[in-house]
């Protein structure tokens, strides 16, 4: 099979090994033997090893497994055999340590006097400063830190208020004397709740996007806000579902499944609200959020009218569904993940077509596809299909469910599955393009969300929650998650719904590997769906 993916038409995976065995000749011409230290008796230790006096035969290297992602893509995944074996009978071990507990103001009260802790604090190097805004656990550190960031606005008893605002060319800001500071700091989940809404999360702080949304329910404590984020880095605007001030929500295992179904519902509500305009559909319902009832109603109204041959009125055709949660902020000024640690997702509907222009020239050539990345997992199938007759999702199902173990243990769990119901399945992939990779999948042919009724949704939402309960119990404290969707003019009904979990671990940010589509793997797929279905017993959400 030329098409590079692990999915063989015979629905089972496929895979290579490498056992590497060769020959190196020793080109170098000098020995640098020294002193490279001592050992624990005392004698010296000197670097010989290092400059052998002959070629060199490397046999019975360690065997590496190459295992192409179901999507090429994607890329492909290498799982070293020893690194992996390590942790093939203690499954239980792939986890992080959570972070220590840190109080630079306790550490000054001990050595400049509770009196001197304010001075010494402005006179930490400014790495000092952002590394303690990311890393303090103490309310006292962070609450010294806010205030050297921004100018905060009390009320008369000395409480958060809000945020002192300055106009320049009629544009109002607050003042913040350093962003990288006010950034880290405000993220950070210690940091005193009051502090956290003046400096972030009361609406219009962060600008003057407009509401056009909210989800309320107040038996659960649930509160969601819709942002429009009309000057978007996404053509035509994108919306931000933002967990709103008076319902924070800095970890996803404080995360419920009404704040998730909630979440969920207003990016549902929201594209189906697009697709009724776009073939002229007219919505009576203003000025609250609909129903999950209500909600279903119009899918099925749209989905009718598009039966009907109303698919060429329709100019956007897919849907963008993205969540980074987790922030970070290195001590040498780089942001490593996300916007903001309050729980928000992001979505929007993305045009067929975008006018082509050749540089120079004052009018469009013609046009091109708009790009949305679930037309790469559609080309997938066509090449599938072309090549093996077969449909890609069908088999991809079937080599899931009849999936073993390369490292050939009978002994071991062989199961990539972690989480299944009647329609969805959270499993770990055989291809993980991040360490600790999660991704959910409709069983039946539901390729979009327009497609997806409600107990498709609910099942999706749940699978979502469940996967990043998952993951934050193992340790993992940023993650990106996004959808991969089939154009609803699309002809082929085999491509699914598929949602990617992909966590970024302390010794995996990426680097030049990954930048090939190269990803490298300590773990067998199956022992980390292993340690996900533990997780799963200690964290499981309950059903909405």
């Amino acid at each position: 099979m030329s098409l590079r993916t692990c999915v063989h038409p015979s629905g089972r995976f496929i895979f290579g090994r490498h056992e590497p065995g060769y020959n190196v000749a020793n080109q170098r011409e000098d020995d640098f033997v020294m002193q490279i230290g001592n050992l624990e008796n005392g004698k010296p230790l000197l670097n010989h090893r290092n400059f052998p006096a002959i070629d060199l035969r490397v046999e019975n290297a360690d065997p590496v497994y190459e295992i192409p992602n179901p999507f090429p893509f994607r890329g492909t995944t290498f799982i070293c055999h020893s690194w992996a074996a390590a942790t093939a009978d203690e499954p239980e071990s792939i986890r992080l340590p959570p972070p220590p507990e840190v109080s630079m103001s306790d550490v000054l009260a001990r050595s400049v006097g509770p009196e001197g802790i304010d001075a010494a604090f402005r006179d930490l190097p400014e790495p000092v400063l952002l590394a303690l805004a990311a890393t303090s656990t103490d309310p006292e550190d962070l609450t010294r830190l806010a205030r050297m960031s921004c100018d905060v606005v009390d009320d008369e008893a000395g409480r958060p208020l809000g945020l002192r605002y300055k106009i320049r060319l009629k544009q109002v800001s607050p003042v913040i004397h350093h962003h990288g500071l006010f950034e880290t700091v405000v993220n950070n989940i210690h940091l005193p709740d009051p502090y956290k809404e003046v400096m972030v999360l009361l609406p219009g702080v962060q600008g003057g996007s407009e509401v056009v949304g909210d989800y309320l329910d107040e038996e659960h404590d649930c509160h969601i806000f819709e942002y429009l984020r009309s000057n978007s880095y996404i053509p035509w605007g994108h919306f931000a579902a933002n967990m709103a001030h008076d319902a924070i929500r800095y970890r996803s295992l404080d995360l419920s499944a009404t704040d998730m179904t909630g979440l969920r519902h207003l990016y549902y509500q929201r594209m189906y609200l697009q697709f009724a305009r776009e073939i002229g559909m007219p919505i009576s319902i203003r000025q609250r959020f609909l129903t999950v009832e209500e909600l279903e109603a119009i899918r099925l109204e749209i989905l009718d009218i598009l039966g009907q041959c109303a698919i060429e009125k329709v100019s956007f055709t897919a849907t963008l569904w993205g969540w980074n949660y987790g922030y970070d902020f290195s001590p040498s000024g780089y942001r490593l993940h996300a916007s903001h640690q309050q729980i928000h997702q992001q979505y929007a509907s993305l045009p067929r077509d975008v006018e082509a222009w050749h540089s120079g020239e004052g009018k469009a050539a013609g046009t091109i596809p708009s790009y949305a990345c679930g037309d790469l997992v559609a080309e997938v199938c066509t090449a599938f299909r072309a090549e093996t007759g077969q449909p890609f999702f069908d088999t991809y199902l079937a080599a899931i469910r009849a999936n073993q173990r390369m490292d050939g243990r009978a002994d071991l769990a062989a199961s990539l599955i972690v989480h299944e119901d009647d329609r969805v399945l959270l499993f770990v992939p055989k291809a993980q393009t991040s360490q600790w990779e999660l991704q959910i999948m409709t069983k039946a042919r539901v390729g979009n969300v327009l497609e997806a009724d409600s107990a498709t949704r609910a099942s999706l939402d749940h699978a979502l929650l469940l996967g990043q309960r998952i993951l934050a119990s193992l340790g993992a404290r940023m993650v990106t998650s996004i959808e991969y969707s089939k154009r609803i003019d699309a002809e082929d009904d085999d491509q699914r719904l598929l949602y990617c979990l992909m966590p970024k671990l302390p010794n995996s940010m990426g680097a030049f590997s990954e930048a090939q589509l190269r990803f490298i793997n300590g773990h067998f797929p199956e022992d980390f769906a292993a340690a996900c279905r533990d997780a799963l017993t200690q964290c499981g959400a309950p059903r909405p």
